[in-house]
């Protein structure tokens, strides 16, 4: 399993007899920069739509080049911008059994070193399957088996029609112009959510994605292709959490 930790500096260039490492650097730089700049322009704002953009613009502006988007107040006529409360989605999903994912410290699907004297790992979060309410109390913080730890509905695989699809009425499952830009309907729609305590770590998509805020606020750190020289990617061997004597525990089993 891969998993590219973030840096903030350049990486050094191998020493190669008879190189000059620091112009080798100097090239590497100036081509990153010119290639940045060639596919996202010299700005770093994230250009922001007050209208959904039909679907010539959407793919000829935003998904071949690469390039992110937000779109705001695109979605108006969803009902869920405004039933979506914790009373309504209580009631609705009242006997409805969901994915919950639990850590330490709300970072699932990271690189985690268990104790000073192990290697490190990528550790996926600890999941349990339980009623809907009792999820939204978990993740709102009212109730944990654990103190202090993070709870996160994270599931994927398309949870939104086979764990929350009573919710379906309240909004399209999919996006017309993105569909007609894309040539398909998604391969999978999810619903995530969790408290300001939950983080993604950072990691690589291979498909389009269109993320609707439908309460609350999401952060994005984006990265273009122009910057895999700065990950380090490596490989670690594969663990995740358990749940042992109200403790969240690394297990490689």
């Amino acid at each position: 399993m891969h998993h590219p930790e973030k840096e903030d500096d350049m990486g050094s260039a191998a020493n190669v007899e008879g190189t000059d490492t620091s112009e080798e650097e100097a090239g590497l730089t100036k081509l990153w920069k010119e290639v940045r700049e060639l596919s996202l322009g010299c700005g770093s704002d994230v250009e922001r739509l007050h209208l959904p953009p039909s679907p010539i613009q959407f793919l000829r502006d935003f998904v071949m080049p690469n390039k992110p988007c937000i779109i705001t107040d695109g979605l108006p006529h969803w009902p869920a911008l405004t039933k979506w409360t914790n009373a309504y989605l209580t009631a609705l999903l009242q006997n409805q059994i969901v994915s919950l994912h639990f850590t330490p410290n709300g970072r699932a699907d990271s690189v985690v070193k268990p104790t000073i004297n192990s290697d490190s790992c990528f550790v996926s979060a600890h999941v349990e399957r339980i009623p809907f309410p009792a999820a939204l109390e978990y993740i709102a913080g009212s109730e944990h088996w654990e103190r202090g730890a993070v709870a996160y509905a994270q599931e994927q695989n398309g949870c939104f029609m086979s764990e929350y699809s009573l919710l379906a009425q309240d909004v399209e499952t999919d996006i017309p112009w993105a569909t007609e830009a894309l040539g398909s309907k998604p391969e999978a729609v999810n619903l995530w959510i969790g408290n300001e305590r939950a983080t993604t770590s950072f990691h690589k998509d291979h498909y389009e994605n269109l993320y609707v805020v439908v309460s609350g606020e999401k952060h994005f750190l984006l990265l273009p292709p122009t910057d895999l020289h700065r990950m380090y990617i490596k490989e670690y061997p594969a663990a995740h959490y358990v749940r042992s004597e109200a403790k969240l525990v690394v297990s490689s089993r």
